[in-house]
Formats: structure tokens, C-alpha cells, sequence
């Protein structure tokens, strides 16, 4: 086998993951029946209008909605209107359609039903601020927790709060009607309020919990917002709220599966597959010490796989960018990676976002081998240089090494896999 073979085979498994997680797949398995009255499909994240797509052909009866996803996502709908907006980073699209979608949900009855598509991304994709909030403020926040090193979890705790839309507001919203989340989970444990910050689920987290953030990462708020957290007033709609006790929540796909499916290929390959986790947090280029770590433990003893074999895990990491470049967990990842093995023979490694998207670049990841190292050095390219200046994606764009695939139309969080020889 050759290093290209090997990049071939890891290929092979990324595209696994992707197919089993793809809307058309998996939708139609979780629809509800016709009500007697009205049924509406709201819903955003980057696999939103997929998802819509995908219940429309399997969907008999009347139906009508609105779905939010990110530029560059749309797919064609007949009956539910597709928004684009942007994300990371929400815009005024966003907020608009939040809006609309809020006030599409007023005056529903008991004989309605409401279909949520809810995948990654969709929290910054309904960026409609709460009162005192605008969106320039949510901008600036958003900006500022992206580069913070702040874990997803305390990101969206602190988006619940500071919302009109999420955290549970949606759901309320939408009362006395059914409400059927179908969820593509791209969160660690597969945390329901994480996903896209909760919309139409309950949120156990507090206004103090989020102050507390906001403290930890340093990020300041406005002085009517962060009065509102402290006394209480931004509360989100908790768990056991009555106007929620009409919904009902379904994975329709999640990270672990998608390990899953790329680990079968592995097998049909002829490698066998190690899963690690599909939850595993931190920085990403401590992750990337922690597997150099598990690697050469493989390759000198065996342990605890023998080659040739496939690590294999997920989860999202973090990237506390403190230099000029624009981070990018995956490639943050894979450089500390191979800055750790120093060349190591027979490993090659994919990471990447399984969106499409890591981090602020259109790239979703890229890949490296024993090479990886020399090659760089050979265009006078500095690999810890970069890995300090968090410069992931300038350095293996330098490379050609980039992983790019477009829109992926499916998003269950970050995948990694090491090709160990």
C-alpha cells in the first residue's frame, strides 16, 4: 500500500459517515402522521433545507413552512420556503427569518402539529436577540466566543440566554400544538439544548451559568443585558414547563453513527477499526498530542490495536486563536498531529468537519502523512510556526493538503481517523 492508497482508504471512510448521516436517509424513518388540523415545518441548520427536501418526498397530505440554512445549503422545496443566512458569524437574513418564523407559530391549536428540523448550525442561523440585544451585539459576541477557546456547551449556553428564539422559546411558541423535533445531532453526548442551542427543546442551563461564561472568556455584553442575566429576567424555558409537554424529540442522526458506518468500511477494507469516543473534547492541538500519543503506542506495541488498523473518533473540539491565522479545529488538530509523530512511518491521518465547513474557512479538513513534515520544510514552511500562529489552513492549502467538499447537506460534528500501518 501506498500513502495515497492510505489516503484513498481514509477518503473511503469520511464519505461513509457523510452517506449515513444524509437527510434522504434517514428523515423519512421519524415522520409523523397527518393531524387533523394544520401541519407546519419550521427548522434551520446546515442540514435544515436537506432535511426539508427529504420529508416533502415522503410527506402525503398538505404541509407548508419555513426553513433557515446556511448560504451556499439551499436545496429545492416545493412547499416549504428555503432562507439562506449566514453562519458562523449571524447577519440581519437570519434574524429576519427568525422573526418570520417566530410569528408563523402564533395562533396554532391543539388539532395543529409542527415538524422542527434542527441540525448544526442553526443557532446562528436564528439569531433573533433578546430585548436589549441588537445584532450587531450578537456579532460581536458570537465573534468573540468563536475565538475564545470557550467548549460548544458553554457557547450555546450562553446563546439560549441571550436569544428570543432559543432555549426552548420556539417550542413555547408554538403551544397548544404538537410539536416533533427531528434532530441531526453535531454536539458531544448528543446534548439536546446544544443542538443549534435548543429552539424547541427544554433548557436546564441558568441565567448565572451564563454570566459565568461571559466572565470566564472575558467577553463583555451590554449593561441591560448583563442586568437582565443577573437578575434573572433572560431566563429560557426549562425542562418541565406545561407549554412543553406536547413534544416529543427524535435523533434522527447523530455522531456515533456515522463512527459506525465509517468503521464498517474500514473492516470491508480490510483494516480494522478502533472507535475512541464520539464526544471527545479540549483544544485541538492537545487532542493532537494526546492521539501522537495513543499512535506510537499502536505502532511499537500493539496497543491497545495492533496495525494495521483505523483510529477513529469525533466530538468538537476548540481553538483558542491567539494568532493570525484563522483556526480551524480540524487543521489545528492534524497539524499538532504531525508535529507530535515527526514523521512517523505508516501513519496517515484524515480530519475533518463533517459540514463541510471547519471552522471560519470553506474548507471542511485535510489530511497528513509521514511526509507531511518534510514536504512543508521543503517550501520553507515552519509546521510549528504555524501550529503557534494558528495558521492550520495556510499551512496545508501551502501543501495542497486541503480537504474541500462543498456543502455536505448533513452535519454530525468533526471526524477523525489515523491510518496506522
Amino acid at each position: 500500500m501506498t500513502e495515497h492508497d492510505d489516503r484513498q482508504i481514509l477518503r473511503q471512510l469520511f464519505d461513509a459517515a457523510l452517506a449515513v448521516a444524509q437527510p434522504e436517509r434517514c428523515v423519512q424513518h421519524f415522520l409523523p402522521e397527518p393531524t387533523a388540523g394544520r401541519t407546519l415545518v419550521i427548522g434551520a441548520g446546515k442540514a435544515s433545507a436537506a432535511m426539508a427536501q427529504a420529508l416533502e418526498q415522503h410527506w402525503v397530505g398538505e404541509i407548508s413552512g419555513l426553513v433557515v440554512t446556511r448560504y451556499g445549503y439551499a436545496v429545492p422545496c416545493t412547499h416549504i420556503e428555503i432562507v439562506e443566512a449566514a453562519h458562523p458569524v449571524p447577519d440581519a437574513a437570519g434574524e429576519q427569518a427568525a422573526q418570520h418564523m417566530l410569528d408563523m407559530v402564533q395562533g396554532l391549536t391543539a388539532d395543529d402539529q409542527v415538524i422542527v428540523l434542527i441540525s448544526g448550525g442553526g443557532s446562528a442561523l436564528l439569531p433573533l436577540p433578546a430585548d436589549g440585544l441588537t445584532l450587531a451585539d450578537k456579532q460581536h459576541i458570537s465573534q468573540a466566543l468563536l475565538r475564545s477557546g470557550a467548549s460548544i456547551q458553554e457557547m450555546n449556553i450562553v446563546r439560549r440566554h441571550l436569544s428570543a428564539i432559543k432555549g426552548g422559546r420556539l417550542a413555547a411558541a408554538c403551544y397548544p400544538a404538537r410539536v416533533v423535533n427531528l434532530l441531526i445531532s453535531d454536539v458531544p453526548g448528543d446534548d439536546l439544548p446544544a443542538i443549534a442551542s435548543g429552539p424547541t427543546v427544554g433548557d436546564p442551563s441558568t441565567c448565572a451559568e451564563a454570566l459565568a461564561v461571559l466572565a470566564r472568556y472575558d467577553i463583555e455584553v451590554p449593561a441591560l443585558v448583563q442586568e437582565g442575566l443577573a437578575q434573572g429576567r433572560l431566563e429560557s424555558v426549562k425542562p418541565d414547563d406545561p407549554r412543553l409537554h406536547n413534544v416529543t424529540t427524535h435523533l434522527v442522526a447523530a455522531p456515533q453513527v456515522a463512527l459506525e458506518a465509517a468503521a464498517q468500511a474500514a473492516r470491508t477494507a480490510g483494516i480494522t477499526p478502533l472507535i475512541l469516543g464520539d464526544s471527545l473534547e479540549g483544544e485541538a492541538r492537545e487532542l493532537g498530542k494526546v492521539m501522537a500519543g495513543i499512535t506510537r503506542q499502536v505502532s511499537t506495541f500493539g496497543q491497545p490495536i495492533a496495525p494495521p488498523c483505523v483510529l477513529l473518533s469525533g466530538g468538537e473540539t476548540t481553538v483558542t486563536v491567539r494568532g493570525n491565522g484563522v483556526g480551524g479545529r480540524n487543521v489545528e488538530f492534524l497539524l499538532s498531529l504531525a508535529v507530535a509523530l515527526q514523521g512517523m512511518s505508516g501513519v496517515t491521518a484524515l480530519a475533518a468537519d463533517t459540514d463541510g465547513v471547519d471552522g471560519m474557512a470553506e474548507v471542511a479538513g485535510a489530511l497528513i502523512d509521514e511526509h507531511t513534515l518534510t514536504r512543508a520544510r521543503a517550501l520553507s514552511i515552519d509546521p510549528q510556526a504555524a501550529l503557534d500562529t494558528n495558521n492550520g489552513h495556510g499551512f496545508f492549502a501551502a501543501l495542497n493538503d486541503a480537504l474541500i467538499t462543498g456543502p455536505t447537506l448533513t452535519n454530525v460534528n468533526d471526524f477523525r481517523a489515523i491510518l496506522i500501518r
